[in-house]
């Protein structure tokens, strides 16, 4: 039996694999995102930084030119090197926001869906209240309560994107509650929490997996906003802080795009590839939307 399950599990994720990579859409996004994950990951290495180093008088708003690939900044800062750092705060303030949403909505979605009743009513009109309070406001306020740190950011993100998928995971658990092998489980004997983990999370995981792509994006773009905003860590400059410094010093007003244009292609690259990737990951797990 164990093998039996072992081998299906194996079955499933080789023809996910060779789903995924006839799907232009999912690889143009892998593709982008695994070369900011690589620099990320290699690029202090290989481009070694100091994100709170400041260049001389001579070096403000340099434009582009040998020594410095994409010009300097309002501080005499190398844009380049300021890039490459916000990608590694970037990514990982959109990763760990995600890993919250994704986990308080799961919880909050399967429990509602699984119990309905009055616990759903309630659970629900909690969800709708998140949905209906404007995002970006709430953002800020709770970012100015909370202060300015790079890890209060990732809360306020994660506590306040979650709702979507609370929805979403509802909607599939009502479904997969009302199935033969959930009701066998009930006539076991199987309590409530063992059904929720082991029979209702398994079925919902898929679109838990491509929701979540999803909402990373939207994570991400939450941060950008909250940092040009002046609500970011100036001690973990990211994308959204080059572009609060390039705006606050009127990089526009004096044509220094080298220091306006970076950031800002880098957060449309990003976003564009979590949607890419969510798009496709829905199109192959999604059974309504996959195409046979």
């Amino acid at each position: 039996m164990e093998n039996a399950k072992k081998a299906a599990r194996k079955r499933k994720i080789r023809k996910f694999i060779e789903s995924f990579k006839t799907n232009k859409m999912g690889m143009i996004g892998a593709i982008i995102l695994g070369i900011f994950i690589f620099l990320a990951i290699f690029g202090p290495i290989i481009y070694p930084y100091d994100p709170m180093q400041f260049g001389t008088a001579k070096d403000v708003m340099a434009p582009p030119g040998p020594g410095r690939i994409l010009g300097s900044d309002d501080m005499g800062r190398d844009v380049l090197g300021g890039l490459i750092s916000g990608t590694r705060i970037s990514l990982a303030v959109g990763i760990l926001a995600t890993i919250i949403s994704m986990v308080v909505g799961t919880i909050i979605g399967v429990a509602s869906g699984y119990y309905g009743g009055r616990t759903d009513a309630i659970l629900m009109r909690f969800t709708d209240m998140f949905l209906v309070i404007p995002w970006l406001p709430l953002m800020l306020v709770l970012a100015a309560i909370l202060g300015s740190s790079i890890w209060n950011i990732i809360l306020v993100i994660g506590l306040t994107s979650w709702a979507g998928t609370a929805r979403v995971v509802r909607a599939q658990a009502l479904s997969i509650k009302e199935r033969q092998f959930v009701e066998r489980a009930k006539s076991i004997g199987a309590d409530d929490r063992h059904i929720m983990v082991k029979h209702i999370l398994p079925n919902v995981f898929p679109l838990v997996f491509a929701n979540t792509i999803l909402v990373s994006a939207v994570a991400i773009l939450s941060e950008t906003t909250l940092s040009f905003l002046g609500m970011g860590d100036p001690t973990h400059p990211s994308w959204g802080m080059m572009l609060h410094f390039a705006f606050e010093s009127g990089a526009a007003s004096v044509g220094a795009f080298w220091f306006l244009l970076p950031p800002g292609l880098c957060v449309v690259a990003v976003v564009l590839a979590f949607t890419f990737l969510g798009y496709a990951f829905d199109e192959i797990l999604n059974p309504k939307l996959e195409r046979r």
